[in-house]
């Protein structure tokens, strides 16, 4: 006899005294427990319908398949096929999800791209509306107005041409000037180098001591670094259009200001002020302040320029400072208000500006052209007094010596060293093949050592315009591209900063020194 539900021979047979049905006990308990009602008739039932069946102890016989080896090998067989026949589904739905799985990963590339091209899109429009508000004709009534860092509106009278009409530097900012000039003309005489200064068998010693990936993996690049010497930060612009502030000792990346459209060109700390600017490819300077909390918000966007934003120098009263285009021109800034007071335009002059520096006594300017001239200015009275000529292709980077006398300048050629005393080049370093230019120039706070980036970073001990200028150490570029584009020293010229067309920012030392700085 066999189960009603299973149509097996059960193992303890139970019956159901209201319909004489046959069950398993295990099964009819549970159909009970679940239901209620019998599984046959669909009528109730309960366990006290049910009366077990006492039967003897029968052992079951095997089944005729597993009696026999061709038997038990035709079971093993079809076990075989069933199993062969689960995987071929398992692989089926294996296959299945990995076509899905790459249909989804497409589709996602497929949008990032997407997303990338409109984020191109509204950056250029962005771009051309900003053009468009600075071409149209602001209103009488305009009104000033700093919101979020941002300037609002100008109100700003139009001179002949269509041109701003500027406030003009005052008697009283020449008189600072003037008087900032002399304090430090008496002070540079008496000034002794610094016994803390790195000596040569330091600088010869010089190794890797870290690199540090700043910048973004799709736009790697930095292409300027400064360095505030009193706090030891460094700051790098990036291809990436952000600005990052790293702190050396630390090792971790104080602060990364966005809000560029493109490139950053230059950066610049403001000694004494927790104040930064950075100029940028996108005709904007952008004037960040620093708050409690370490982070830097944009105080002032300047969009004086109509040509990419080369360089950027700050003036040694730390209360103004220079911007330099490729538009040919370059501006005076109040740094306090972020105000344009001036916009110098040489007539005679139609290259654009590469490169800037102040003369560290404040009256002199120097700028780079990208028709490979020095050009040297009055600052007071914002005339051309002097200019240089020799270099072959763009200016790419200048330096004032800390003594006052000496002037360094960078170019597809090499560098040349200018006397301005004299005002005559007495020594020009050709480092390069004709293909690689030198990118960098920076004199060390002391002036004792003269920096070189080009396809290495060459490190110079500062002579005189008669004894000789001696390399005494060369350090290789170790991004891969050779490319060094950017080279600072570090306070007291204990380490070098160095950045490449790769994102990482790397400091050359001795390991000694960055240790008991650590400490």
């Amino acid at each position: 006899m066999n189960c009603s539900i299973s149509s097996e021979v059960p193992e303890e047979p139970v019956v159901s005294k209201k319909y004489g049905l046959l069950y398993e006990k295990r099964l009819i308990e549970r159909h009970i427990a679940d239901y209620g009602k019998c599984p046959v008739t669909g009528e109730p039932l309960t366990m006290e319908d049910i009366v077990p069946v006492k039967t003897g102890k029968i052992v079951k016989p095997r089944s005729l398949t597993a009696a026999s080896i061709p038997g038990m090998l035709g079971m093993f067989q079809n076990e075989w096929d069933a199993l062969m026949l689960s995987n071929f589904a398992l692989e089926q739905q294996l296959h299945t999800a990995r076509q899905e799985l790459s249909h989804a990963l497409y589709q996602h590339d497929a949008a990032c791209r997407v997303i990338a091209r409109l984020k191109k899109e509204r950056d250029e429009a962005r771009s051309l509306l900003a053009q468009a508000e600075r071409q149209a004709p602001l209103p009488a009534s305009a009104v000033t107005a700093v919101s979020n860092g941002k300037r609002a509106s100008e109100e700003e009278d139009m001179g002949p041409g269509a041109k701003r009409m500027r406030p003009g530097v005052s008697d009283s900012i020449i008189a600072e000037l003037t008087e900032c000039n002399a304090a430090l003309s008496q002070q540079r005489k008496k000034r002794q180098i610094p016994p803390t200064l790195a000596p040569i068998d330091a600088l010869e010693r010089y190794t890797q001591l870290s690199s540090h990936p700043l910048h973004k993996t799709n736009k790697p690049g930095i292409t300027s670094i400064d360095i505030n010497l009193l706090k030891d930060i460094v700051a790098t612009g990036g291809i990436d259009s952000n600005a990052v502030l790293f702190g050396r000792t630390s090792g971790e990346i104080l602060s990364t200001l966005s809000g560029h459209s493109k490139k950053v060109t230059s950066v610049k700390f403001v000694a004494h002020n927790d104040v930064f600017l950075s100029g940028s490819a996108d005709k904007t300077v952008r004037i960040w302040q620093g708050s409690e909390d370490g982070n830097y918000n944009c105080r002032h966007i300047l969009k004086d320029h109509t040509a990419e934003v080369q360089a950027v120098t700050v003036h040694a009263t730390n209360n103004y400072f220079v911007t330099a285009s490729l538009d040919a021109t370059w501006c005076f800034y109040d740094l306090s208000s972020g105000l344009c007071l001036t916009q110098v335009e040489d007539p005679t002059n139609s290259m654009g500006y590469t490169s800037a520096a102040f003369h560290p006594d404040g009256l002199i300017l120097g700028t780079g052209t990208i028709g490979s001239t020095v050009r040297i200015w009055d600052v007071k009275s914002r005339g051309n007094v002097a200019n240089f000529d020799g270099h072959t292709g763009a200016v790419t980077a200048i330096s004032f010596s800390e003594n006052g006398y000496f002037l360094a300048t960078a170019a597809h050629d090499g560098v040349k060293l200018w006397d301005l005393r004299k005002l005559k080049n007495f020594r020009s370093f050709e480092l390069y093949d004709q293909d690689t230019p030198t990118n960098s120039v920076d004199f060390d706070h002391s002036g004792s050592y003269l920096a070189i980036a080009g396809s290495d970073i060459r490190v110079y001990q500062v002579g005189s315009v008669k004894a000789e200028w001696n390399c005494i150490k060369t350090l290789p570029d170790l991004s891969g591209t050779g490319r060094a584009t950017c080279v600072k020293f570090g306070p007291d010229a204990r380490y070098l900063a160095v950045g490449s067309m790769d994102r990482n920012l790397r400091v050359f030392g001795l390991p000694e020194e960055d240790a008991s700085t650590e400490s």
